[in-house]
């Protein structure tokens, strides 16, 4: 027999950790290949995990509820040996399979300890990369490490309060003296920033309402703060006039609808327009990590989609830049429905290098969304909406009705200047206002 260890896959580039949502399986059930064994959630999707070999589950490391990081094993599954039958025809090799075992046991056991005392950050506290490594050296432990009074930002733990922690702690050798460059790698996002340890903690009445946040909604909060804290968010906003995208429209539906037996609807149009806009201005197709600048090849559009329970999720348009109106007719549709239905796949949710969200489905007019990390620019649709307007023609000025909508754009001005900023979002709407009312699908 052997053990294999059930490990937590990649689940998309900003993707880190996952909560364990449910266990499909139970501790001596026999699992087939690629057989789902549990669930998890992140702020992202929901997904269930598979098997990759066929045997018996015998063993749980984490319960409901737990944060996994990517790379963590999650279970232990024995699986029948080829053992035996590779090694019939060499018996003095090896003499018996018992040694093999116990020698494959026997490290399987030390990996698990090894992951089971890894220092993870979760939804109450962060931890930088520098004070989980001063933690795994001087060998502190998960619950340790929670215990410790954080000065940072939202009470994180810097560098100075575990090595504080350390000094203090009874019957305890000092901690080595940190070298004075490492202190370049201090967590960056207490820097310059006020502690909020000391603000006045919320106090609810007999009369008020405590609602717990969901799982999804601490995941999202977690993601938007995260954000806020990276990327320096600025925001640009244009008004469009798209009464030629209105009446066109409303012209072909009924056609389009009898063809294709798919409603086209106004965000497949605002997609195109967008894929055209990164094309022409592919520096806000980009990331940044470490002091880099990663210039994407393929352009993948985020589209922010409304749950039933208030949440949002982006299902990706990939390559949306190769796409015609009617094929980003179909995908827009298609990762709605199963948006709404909780039918996504992790792929569906990857790899996306802007984003567009509509805020004008909810009536309004405009908007100043937060940064899909790590991508560098998100753009808000606003309610198309009829107002009165100057129209210009050659034999005057004259007040006439018009469909109107503003774009909101945010971006992260650390790469994105205000002149790329507003052409992005100016490119747009020359796009859009240029519409061919003639167009045939």
């Amino acid at each position: 027999m052997a053990k294999f260890e059930l490990k937590l896959p990649k689940m998309g580039e900003s993707v880190a950790e996952a909560t364990l949502t449910a266990w499909l399986k139970e501790v001596g059930d026999t699992i087939e290949a690629d057989e789902a064994v549990l669930e998890i959630a992140t702020d992202k999707v929901d997904s269930e995990i598979p098997s990759e070999v066929e045997g018996i589950l015998i063993q749980k490391l984490f319960e409901v509820d737990a944060i996994i990081e990517v790379g963590q094993t999650i279970a232990i599954i024995e699986t029948e040996s080829s053992f035996e039958t590779v090694n019939a025809s060499i018996p003095d090799v090896i003499p018996s399979k018992e040694p093999v075992e116990a020698v494959e046991l026997e490290s399987s056991i030390e990996k698990v300890q090894e992951t089971l005392t890894s220092i993870a950050s979760n939804d109450a506290r962060f931890y930088s990369p520098l004070v989980k490594n001063i933690a795994k050296k001087e060998g502190i432990t998960q619950s340790e490490l929670d215990a410790v009074k954080g000065s940072g930002k939202e009470g994180r733990v810097t560098k100075q309060d575990i090595l504080s922690y350390l000094s203090n702690k009874p019957n305890s050798p000092q901690p080595q003296s940190q070298p004075v460059v490492q202190e370049t790698q201090v967590d960056t996002s207490v820097l310059s920033t006020p502690s909020i340890s000391a603000v006045t903690p919320v106090m609810s009445r007999g009369e008020d309402e405590i609602i717990e946040m969901t799982r999804m909604g601490k995941l999202v909060s977690k993601h938007m703060t995260n954000s806020l804290q990276t990327a320096a968010h600025v925001q640009s906003f244009i008004e469009v006039d798209v009464t030629k995208i209105w009446n066109w429209r409303l012209k072909i539906k009924d056609s389009f609808k009898a063809r294709e037996g798919q409603n086209i609807t106004f965000t497949p149009i605002f997609m195109e327009a967008v894929a055209h806009a990164l094309t022409l201005h592919p520096m806000l197709n980009v990331s940044v990590q470490d002091g880099k600048i990663i210039k994407r090849k393929n352009i993948n559009i985020g589209m922010a989609a409304a749950l039933e329970d208030g949440n949002l999720i982006v299902p990706v348009i990939k390559n949306a830049d190769q796409l015609n109106l009617i094929g980003m007719t179909k995908r827009v549709n298609d990762l709605a429905i199963r948006a709404r239905t909780n039918q996504l796949k992790p792929d569906d949710i990857q790899d996306g290098t802007y984003t567009v969200t509509n805020v004008g489905g909810f009536g309004s007019i405009m908007g100043t969304p937060i940064i899909n990390q790590p991508q560098v620019g998100i753009l808000a649709l606003g309610a198309i909406r009829k107002v009165p307007a100057v129209i210009e023609t050659s034999e005057g000025d004259f007040i006439g009705i018009r469909q109107k909508m503003f774009l909101s754009h945010s971006y992260d001005h650390r790469v994105v200047n205000g002149a790329l900023g507003g052409q992005f979002i100016k490119t747009v709407k020359e796009y859009l206002e240029a519409w061919d009312e003639t167009r045939t699908l």
